[in-house]
């Protein structure tokens, strides 16, 4: 009986994502598409046309008999909160059930500020949200975040965010407390991959890598449809494999990690390294070095800056490293770079690109794609979106 539920669980998911993908469709083209009965479809889209999920809405070309009645997902259902809460950002958006934004905001905090302010700030921006949802049959239908860390989804605790100094806190049950509402949490890279399956336009896409690149490095991986968590559920934490037994110690603990190589972090620490050791030009000098930004030393980059163009191609390369043992382990027909890194521009996307292909041994066997993320920061608060859809119909895996 739980088995049957659950396939059922997952069929009316795989029906409401297809009618998602194809804006409009009939029951007919459906059943192609899913490879279910023309029956099975017909009973799983009345449910979700009685749970006002989906709506008829016109008719198709008749191909000889009567004209196919088309369904299209009702974007006015409901409204969901997206948050991605960075470590010196936190991102909110509103949306309706089809992830168009109602609104929007973003803020920069500190980074290692302490919790309980950032949780207050966290309060008052879900506040500011739920006072902008418009009126809707079901409401809001639930919360979804993204935390740079290491996750319990079930629970909601965030067993550990090193850059954010988190240990062991129930973030599930203290917002759910706060505003009685369904909450759902997960590593903010595996909703950053929801977010380019679901809204990222890529085409058929079954398999693909999502890498999380800001002040820290993290990776969503998806494999033949389904988010690849692994036996605890904490896959993908690229930026915590070691490339350097020599390097300083990560905010993990552990010595030599990717991040410390492949982030805006290291960006930064590369720019201070070059000027340390004398290199100077009109962008970057002594008297600035402390207070540029990651997205300044980008610009001065485009801009023309020696310098900057130097850190970025050095960044790009040991951030290829990584991306090439990603590949060679999982074997993706994509390697989305989002987050901060979606601004890098053609520099930085070329020189991935061209170390990829040196140092992935199976990159030279077919055609691996690697492309900045469309959403660029918006993959992430996106996927929470998907994240609660997919949750809230109780199969979080298929997306």
């Amino acid at each position: 009986m739980g088995n049957h539920a659950l396939l059922k669980q997952i069929n009316k998911l795989l029906i409401l994502k297809t009618i998602l993908d194809n804006k409009m469709i009939s029951r007919a083209k459906i059943s192609r598409l899913v490879d279910l009965n023309k029956a099975t479809v017909s009973n799983l889209t009345d449910e979700l046309i009685k749970e006002g999920y989906i709506v008829e809405k016109g008719y198709g070309k008749s191909k000889g008999g009567r004209r196919p009645v088309l369904l299209q997902v009702n974007k006015d259902v409901g409204s969901i909160i997206g948050i991605d809460l960075g470590v010196d950002y936190i991102h909110v958006i509103l949306s309706n059930f089809i992830g168009e934004i109602i609104f929007e905001e973003y803020v920069n905090i500190k980074m290692e500020e302490p919790k309980e302010k950032l949780l207050n700030l966290l309060f008052d921006m879900i506040e500011k949200a739920i006072d902008k949802a418009p009126p809707t049959p079901k409401g809001i239908l639930g919360i979804g975040i993204g935390v740079p860390g290491i996750v319990e989804k079930e629970s909601g605790i965030v067993l550990i965010a090193p850059n954010l100094k988190w240990k062991n806190v129930h973030l599930k049950s203290i917002i759910e407390q706060r505003f009685d509402l369904p909450v759902y949490i997960d590593n903010e890279a595996n909703a950053g991959a929801l977010g380019e399956k679901w809204f990222g336009e890529w085409g058929k896409v079954s398999d693909l890598i999502y890498l999380s690149v800001g002040i820290g490095l993290g990776a969503g991986i998806i494999i033949d449809n389904k988010l690849f968590r692994g036996a605890a559920g904490f896959a993908g934490e690229v930026g915590h494999t070691t490339i350097n037994f020599q390097d300083d110690v990560c905010s993990c603990g552990n010595i030599g990690c990717l991040e410390n190589f492949a982030s805006e972090r290291a960006l930064l620490s590369v720019i201070k390294k070059l000027v340390k050791e004398g290199a100077e030009d009109r962008y970057i000098s002594c008297e600035n070095v402390d207070e540029i930004t990651p997205s300044q030393i980008i610009q001065a980059a485009m801009d023309g800056s020696r310098i900057c163009r130097m850190a970025v191609l050095e960044v790009a390369e040991k951030m290829a490293i990584g991306i090439a043992n990603l590949v060679n382990i999982f074997n993706p027909e994509i390697v989305i770079v989002g987050n901060k890194a979606s601004f890098f521009g053609d520099l930085f996307l070329e020189k991935l690109r061209e170390v990829v292909n040196q140092k992935s041994f199976i990159a030279q066997f077919y055609d691996l794609k690697i492309e900045v993320s469309k959403l660029k920061d918006r993959a992430v608060v996106l996927g929470c979106i998907a994240m609660v859809i997919s949750d809230m119909l109780s199969f979080p895996e298929y997306v």
